[in-house]
């Protein structure tokens, strides 16, 4: 095993392009595409890639990355150099953090943003990247202000356009401070995280993320920094991610999901023949696990929507697979405790009502929740091949039940009250 693979055994290891990750299918390499933005050749190029390299399967992370799975480990360079020949590595990879920012799909596109979340985002991802001693999992958001609202999204530090000339701050714990203008955003990030690296420093490592320190020294560490306290922007609807959203000059966007956000080669290439009949110059990944097709008139859209559904995409916002999460699980997953991914199709099938009524469901191969690291209304985290049971909760809340994945067939069915259903079944 080559030196960069036997690093990526660390727990906490945030994998690249660059760097990829060992997994019980071998290496797994994220890739996310400069500006996130793709052409019709390149999810065409990238599909090949998968097949060539690796085996051939495709996912789409919770913040906006494609990942190849099943790398070879002596062919990853090749792989590397075909990707960075193609222009699809980020310019920013390289030995230092990932990618820190996240955005919305439609960022610099979206006709309801408040200000262009693209072009700040690029200045915060230059800004953080000049700070040393971050950790590798270390995330930033920065929000537009509009409908794609990304208050779902974990993040160290949230920055939100309240209006085109006005940034508010977030950080853990529903705190705010600002305002700010978007000109000196960038600045004001560097300085926050460099305090926090100081203060990571001087913890020993103890403290790695935000959240890890109190609401006084998130206050102090804020202030320090030139911002005041205020108050939280106001509540926006909580978004899909899927659908047809206004772009600003007169087009829109098609924002299509990926079930379980998992394609093979094989549906790769078909999306990147229906994008070129469609005649699509932009294609962003989306971190609703799908991809947002730019740059449509209305009528073209819906016929774009009509050629994903029948690809089996997810093109309507009530569509009940949105209400599923999966990690891949084991065997392809090293750390995977049950069969995450398949187990998850055999639940979706057998609570199908419940989903429908609104039921969400998580399926985890173990306690890490790559796939979903929020709440949700059932739970369920491999161990030794069955699943610890938690009901409204995420991975690191207690569980009320310990059972195989037939006995949650059984158990969970419609009409049912689900909390005395799974509890009564220890007794």
């Amino acid at each position: 095993m080559s030196a960069p693979a036997r690093e990526t055994m660390r727990r906490g290891w945030c994998p690249g392009t660059l760097r990829p990750m060992l997994t019980g299918d071998g290496l797994l390499v994220r890739l996310h595409p400069p500006r996130n933005a793709l052409t019709p050749d390149h999810l065409a190029h990238v599909a090949e890639l998968a097949s060539r390299h690796g085996n051939g399967q495709i996912e789409i992370s919770g913040r906006g990355n494609l990942q190849l799975r099943g790398i070879r480990e002596e062919t990853h360079p090749a792989l590397v150099d075909d990707l960075i020949e193609a222009g699809l590595v980020d310019e920013a990879e390289g030995d230092g953090p990932n990618r820190l920012v996240l955005t919305s799909p439609l960022a610099g596109r979206a006709a309801d943003d408040l200000l262009d979340a693209a072009a700040l985002a690029e200045t915060v991802e230059r800004a953080g990247r000049s700070v040393t001693g971050l950790p590798a999992k270390f995330s930033i958001v920065v929000d537009g202000g509009g409908a794609l609202a990304l208050d779902g999204f974990a993040a160290d530090v949230r920055l939100h356009a309240i209006t085109a000339k006005t940034i508010a701050f977030g950080l853990p714990g529903d705190l705010w401070f600002g305002p700010a203008r978007p000109d000196e955003a960038a600045a004001l990030t560097a300085r926050l995280l460099d305090g926090f690296a100081a203060e990571s420093r001087r913890s020993s490592g103890q403290i790695r993320r935000m959240r890890d320190l109190g609401r006084d020294q998130l206050t102090a560490l804020a202030t320090s920094c030139g911002l005041r306290d205020m108050i939280a922007p106001a509540a926006r609807s909580k978004p899909s991610g899927i659908g047809v959203v206004a772009e600003s000059g007169n087009t829109v966007a098609v924002l299509a999901g990926l079930p379980l956000g998992r394609t093979d080669a094989e549906g790769l290439r078909r999306l990147s023949e229906l994008a070129r009949e469609a005649d699509v110059r932009e294609i962003r990944v989306s971190p609703w696990r799908g991809f947002a097709f730019c740059g449509f008139s209305a009528d073209a859209a819906s016929t774009l929507q009509e050629a994903l559904r029948s690809e089996g995409l997810i093109v309507e916002a009530n569509d009940q697979r949105l209400s599923v999460s999966a990690c891949t699980g084991s065997p392809a997953c090293a750390r995977g405790e049950a069969s995450a991914l398949a187990d998850a199709t055999v639940l979706s099938d057998a609570i199908a009502p419940l989903l429908t009524d609104g039921l969400s469901l998580h399926v985890s191969g173990c306690a890490k929740s790559c796939a979903h690291p929020g709440s949700a209304d059932l739970t369920l985290v491999g161990r030794d091949g069955r699943y610890d049971v938690i009901v409204a909760g995420s991975t690191d809340d207690a569980a009320i039940a310990h059972l195989s994945l037939g006995e949650l067939v059984r158990r969970l069915e419609p009409g049912q009250d689900i909390r005395a259903r799974l509890e009564a079944s220890q007794h």
